[in-house]
């Protein structure tokens, strides 16, 4: 039986030769084994296979009762670690808050654990009738909040 740690490792080796990085490991119940690698750039399915030959090597006959899919982490999928927030900072986001309340703006900054989005806000300003749009920043915690996600824009 294979162990989700020793797949960590052996996926860390090969993560090294690079700038990717591990998104997931997910041990399914149906006997599949699920990674998912991410790289600044993107990741290309070349890539990925070399990642399965790689690990088909490394393991031999011991992965031969599992199914082994190796992918990147989707586009349009909620972030599951910090290098996928710096990865997309200067770049429209998805933010569904703790209280379900739903925030897209620009991903402005990445701090630890914390991250800020600039959205507009209607405000009206002192001494003034009509509300104006104004940047508001809005700072959050990672593990806080429901999802982010990266907002695809076909414009």
């Amino acid at each position: 039986m294979i162990k989700k740690e020793a797949l960590e490792t052996l996926v860390g080796e090969w993560l090294a030769k690079g700038d990717y990085f591990l998104v997931d490991i997910q041990m399914c119940d149906d006997d599949r084994i699920v990674i998912e690698i991410d790289h600044a750039d993107g990741v290309w399915i070349e890539d990925c296979a070399e990642l399965s030959r790689f690990l088909q090597e490394k393991l031999g006959d011991e992965l031969g009762d599992y199914e082994l899919e190796v992918g990147s982490a989707g586009l349009g999928q909620p972030f599951k670690v910090a290098q996928q927030y710096v990865n997309h900072v200067g770049d429209e986001v998805e933010v569904i808050a703790a209280d379900g309340k739903k925030i897209v703006g620009v991903l402005k900054q990445v701090d630890g654990n914390q991250f800020t989005v600039t959205t507009q806000e209607k405000q009206v300003p002192e001494g003034k009738k009509r509300p104006v749009k104004v940047d508001v920043d809005k700072t959050f915690s990672m593990d806080e909040v429901k999802s982010t996600k990266y907002v695809l824009n076909f414009k």
